[in-house]
């Protein structure tokens, strides 16, 4: 690994404003590249919405529709990698899939393995773990709710990622006024720094982004019910250590962008630890990891 510039974007993504949604995505872009950044992390399903009624609609092919092509085309303009997220409609079957183009076009995508309450209802869950080499770092991404599961990250590590993406559209507090929004906004940062396990025990950079703001209101469900696309925010950058290298604000929920540097020494004093915990594996005894489901 080579000491990199990142970005991770926090934002809202209003159901059935795609065209407005990609404006701002692109803004955010803009401003990491004359920034020097090099590497951009925007959150789940942020193109298309979470969950939004007409998910299968609006749902795009990878990597030959519109919302790919254009993110290309801000990738080459701009000399950057961008990791987003979107609705992927392949053989009429829809996943909740992160994508990752750069300066070259298309590099690869990854789809989401666990759904989440009612995600069930609009995609299906993915069964590959890709990791990309762009140069600097190989990157791979654990989607939200995917990140409960710690063996996702670890089997990327095992195949080469120095960088986690943890792009996300959690839906964890609700708010009503400006009070409420702070404890929202306080409560989803103390929750996701448990992240910094994921970090230590694999010693790589985590970068977490999660949508912010109301999306707005899903009929299907009471104005007040938990499953509405209330996003509380923020963004997180994780050292190989399990440090919080940097995060933002915990006042409000708003649009916002982090940058920090992924310095390559923390992380190769982490990899040539006597304690790193892939040289010290006993795999031959984690055969009850790939059983069948237990039912208890």
């Amino acid at each position: 690994m080579q000491t990199i510039r990142i970005a991770a974007v926090s934002m809202n993504s209003l159901l059935g404003q795609s065209e407005k949604t990609l404006a701002t995505m692109s803004n955010y872009c803009q401003e990491a590249a004359a920034a020097g950044v090099e590497l951009v992390l925007l959150p789940e399903l942020i193109m298309h919405g979470h969950c939004t009624p007409n998910t299968w609609e609006v749902a795009e092919p990878v990597p030959d529709g519109p919302g790919v092509e254009y993110m290309c085309r801000l990738a080459r303009k701009l000399e950057l990698f961008i990791s987003f997220g979107m609705s992927e409609k392949e053989r009429e079957i829809v996943f909740n899939t992160q994508v990752l183009v750069g300066p070259q076009g298309y590099i690869g995508k990854q789809r989401k393995i666990h759904l989440s309450r009612d995600e069930t209802f609009f995609y299906k869950g993915g069964s590959q773990l890709p990791v990309f080499d762009i140069g600097k770092c190989k990157v791979g991404s654990v989607i939200c709710y995917d990140n409960q599961f710690p063996e996702l990250a670890r089997i990327l590590t095992l195949r080469g990622a120095e960088v986690i993406l943890m792009p996300h559209a959690a839906r964890e507090g609700m708010w009503h006024d400006s009070e409420s929004e702070a404890r929202a906004r306080k409560k989803v940062f103390e929750y996701f720094t448990s992240y910094a396990m994921r970090a230590r025990e694999n010693a790589t950079y985590c970068i977490y982004a999660d949508q912010a703001g109301k999306a707005g209101i899903v009929d299907m469900y009471p104005a007040d019910h938990f499953n509405q696309p209330n996003h509380p925010g923020g963004a997180i950058v994780f050292a190989p250590d399990g440090k919080i290298v940097k995060h933002t604000q915990l006042e409000s929920i708003q649009d916002e962008m982090l940058i920090a540097d992924l310095d390559a020494v923390p992380f190769i004093a982490a990899r040539s630890h006597p304690n790193f915990t892939i040289r010290n594996r006993r795999p031959e005894l984690f055969d009850e990891l790939v059983q069948a489901q237990v039912t208890w």
